[in-house]
């Protein structure tokens, strides 16, 4: 039987790593341990849990040979397994053409532009989108919030985009762009309750920034369900129904939400586990178009006027659309290589693919004309 890369890994960790006898005294190795399983599930670590974790690999590299290591490593390694293309069209190329009944283009109808009507509904949204201070009023001195919402490959890109966002003099100065996203935290997992700790985490995570539930004005969402086995459309139907959820909670805890920007998967035509594999990954593009279609035909649950009643959630809008077919180049260029996904699973991006995301991402929020007027000092 083949072990999977990151068996071994664990397996040297738990060996290795958990010998108590060379560990100086007091050191925890069950909590050493109990950190190393939820980064490789791609969670990202507090601060202090972090420096835990890397004094605990520091103290098992010193029991090991210092001898130099030939080739790449496991977490530089190319993703070994699945496929280099499915043959299918990306979402925004796929025109005319269909998918199990469905049409192409991201708002339907081969159109990778909202129509008319949303696009001036967005616009109007737009002009709510000011620095707001800690009790959600307009204020000179106040702050705009930028806030990612999804699992590990959320975090993963958006804390990327988030260092190179940051460093761009180009970035307004009253933007503040926060990490929700967390490893393990699916789109279920987002709905567990209020006091949960999905949801402690973010207000955490705002609380270390400096800003307040009610200066958050704009989302990223990018969700997935965990190992979906049903066919489309039903495992479809479950992720719309956990995400427009989520958006109403959003709204609910965050009142000044105007914006969401939602994006679907990567390319997972690599994926080595039933996490989250293709075509399901494709799939999820239709879940995104799906819910700006409903918003669009004024489904209640998903109303964003005042003018039309209560108001659920914020106005929906695409973010950068991420799915090409593996190294067959999309219109635009875009492919994923096995060097972007990790050796893991396949499924999980590496440091070129995460790079790749926030490029896309930091692309998409100076170019488009619903996120660079909150995003640039000089739109």
């Amino acid at each position: 039987m083949k072990t999977h890369p990151a068996m071994w890994l664990a397996v040297l960790f738990a060996t290795r790593l958990l010998s108590a006898a060379e560990a100086p005294a007091g050191f925890d190795w069950q909590r050493a341990r109990q950190l190393f399983q939820r980064s490789q599930r791609g969670e990202q670590l507090a601060p202090d849990d972090q420096a835990y974790l890397d004094k605990a690999k520091a103290l098992r590299g010193q029991r090991q040979n210092d001898q130099p290591q030939k080739g790449k490593t496991d977490a530089t390694a190319p993703a070994p397994g699945g496929q280099d293309s499915t043959g299918l069209l990306p979402l925004c190329d796929l025109g005319a053409q269909k998918y199990k009944g469905e049409d192409g283009g991201l708002y339907g109808g081969g159109k990778n532009e909202p129509p008319a009507a949303h696009a001036a509904a967005a616009r109007k949204e737009l002009a709510h989108i000011r620095p707001r201070d800690a009790a959600g009023q307009p204020a000179d001195d106040g702050k705009v919030v930028l806030l990612s919402v999804g699992m590990s490959n959320t975090t993963q890109e958006f804390s990327r985009f988030k260092q190179l966002a940051d460093a761009d003099k180009a970035k307004a100065p009253p933007l503040v762009i926060v990490d929700g996203a967390q490893g393990g935290q699916a789109a279920a997992q987002w709905l567990i309750g209020p006091e949960s700790r999905v949801w402690q985490t973010v207000d955490e995570r705002l609380k270390a920034a400096g800003v307040t539930t009610r200066q958050v004005q704009v989302v990223w969402l990018k969700q997935a369900k965990i190992r979906p086995t049903e066919d489309y459309p039903a495992h479809a139907q479950k992720l719309q129904s956990d995400i427009a959820e989520g958006l109403r909670r959003l709204k609910t805890k965050f009142p000044n939400l105007r914006l969401a920007h939602l994006s679907s998967r990567i390319y997972a035509g690599y994926a080595t586990t039933q996490l989250n594999p293709e075509p399901f990954a494709y799939e999820s593009a239709f879940v995104v178009r799906a819910l700006i279609q409903a918003q669009l035909k004024g489904d209640e649950a998903l109303n964003y006027d005042a003018a039309r009643g209560a108001v659920k959630t914020p106005l929906l809008l695409w973010g950068p659309y991420l799915w090409a077919d593996g190294t067959q180049p999309r219109s635009d260029g875009l492919t994923w290589t096995r060097s972007d996904l990790t050796p893991r699973d396949g499924t999980h991006p590496s440091d070129a693919g995460r790079q790749k995301v926030a490029e896309q991402l930091l692309k998409f929020c100076k170019t488009d004309p619903y996120a660079r007027a909150w995003f640039l000092a000089r739109p």
